[in-house]
Order: C-alpha cells, then structure tokens, then sequence
C-alpha cells in the first residue's frame, strides 16, 4: 500500500502538472481525469475506500466526463475548415497508409447525408425543457424518487448485523495488525498532507496564470 500511496500520488502531480500547462481543453480535461483517478488510487491505498469510490463516482465518472462532453461540444479550439483543397490533401496524405478508409471519407465527402426528421414523431425539446418540466408539474416525483432513496440508504443500517459491528469495534483491523507484526508500515501524515499542499498549489497556479475563462475553470476543479 506504500508503494500505491507514492505511485499514485507522483501520477496526480504529474497529470495536474499536465493540466495547467497544456494548452488545448479537452487534453486538459483528460489529465485532470487521471489526475482525480490517481487521487481515487491514494484513497484507497490510505484505507479510504468510502473515499475513493466517491472520488471516482462523483468526479472523475460524472462531472468531468460531462466536462469532457460539453468542452466537445463547444468546441472551442481552432476552427479548421475540411472543405475544399484541405480535405483533398488530407485525403491524399491518409491514402498510403489506410486505402479503406479513405475511399470511405471520399465517398461521404461525394454524397453527403442529410439529416432528417422522418419517422420520428412528436416536436423536438431541448434541454431547458426537461428541466422546467422536472421542477415544474414533476417535482413532487423528483422529491419523491429522493425520499425513496434516502430511506433506502436509512433502511440499509438496522440489516447490518449487530455481531458483525461489535466484531469490527473489539478486534483490530487488518491494517493494524499488519503494522504490528512488521507487515506493513503505516504512510506518515506529513506525506499525505505535502501531497495535499502540492496539488493544492498546482490547482491554485493554473487559477492564477491561465488568462482563459475555461481553463480556470479547469484549474478550479483540480483546486477543489
């Protein structure tokens, strides 16, 4: 576990290192992904598996994937024009080394489809749209999907069996009783705290330097 610990966490500084230098947000975003998922690993090898989970889950599985989607979205690198003379070359230049499929990008290029609105029935919402209407005339089936799953999380506790909590609170843990035999040794707090303060300084960094609304944005979600 402190062999995870170290490698985990030269892998985060690393990644944010990554983050705040790079220069297109996409990439930036996929660093910072890595870098919540080494964070996720230093969880776990501390024992914090609650923790880490979380990390995984709530940041890198959620939010930063949806990060990820509407940075893609907006695109807001370079806009490079695929028409005319530019998509020529770069047909003739992807020939040699995959024929395939650049017969096939001539072909869409030759006959290009048209999207159209056939066979699907009903008018077209957006968004915003979902959401008036899930805090508006839904609301109370939102409040009470919330409800049934909190009192699912609540009616999970009386089933954990009363033996088995007072078994974990009287005999040591794993961990403990592989310190006290030499097994393994405990990761000092310092060295989890100058991790801390490092990726803590990085994310505040790219806060401070980057001159881009987007980036900082970045950088505040590795800050946090």
């Amino acid at each position: 576990m402190e062999f995870a610990f170290y490698i985990c966490g030269l892998i985060a500084i690393l990644a944010t290192l990554r983050v705040v230098t790079h220069t297109n947000p996409v990439h930036a975003l996929l660093y910072l992904i890595i870098s919540l998922l080494a964070i996720a690993g230093v969880f776990f090898s501390l024992g914090a598996y609650f923790a880490g989970a979380l990390e995984i889950i709530v940041y890198a599985g959620a939010i930063m994937v949806l990060f990820v989607f509407v940075v893609m979205m907006l695109n807001p690198g370079r806009h490079r024009d695929r028409t005319g003379a530019q998509v020529a070359a770069a047909g003739d230049l992807d020939w040699p080394g995959h024929p395939l499929r650049g017969a096939a990008g001539g072909y869409r290029l030759r006959h290009p489809r048209a999207l159209t609105t056939e066979g699907i029935d009903g008018a077209a919402i957006n968004a915003k749209e979902v959401g008036i209407a899930l805090f508006g005339p839904y609301v109370p089936a939102v409040e009470l999907a919330s409800m049934l799953l909190l009192a699912g999380l609540g009616g999970c506790l009386p089933h954990w069996p009363r033996r088995a909590r007072r078994r974990g609170a009287e005999q040591p843990s794993e961990r403990q009783r592989q310190t006290k035999n030499g097994g393994t040794r405990m990761i000092p707090l310092t060295h989890g705290l100058i991790l801390a303060a490092i990726l803590f300084v990085l994310g505040l960094t790219g806060l401070v330097i980057r001159r881009n609304l987007l980036f900082m944005l970045i950088s505040l979600g590795n800050h946090d």
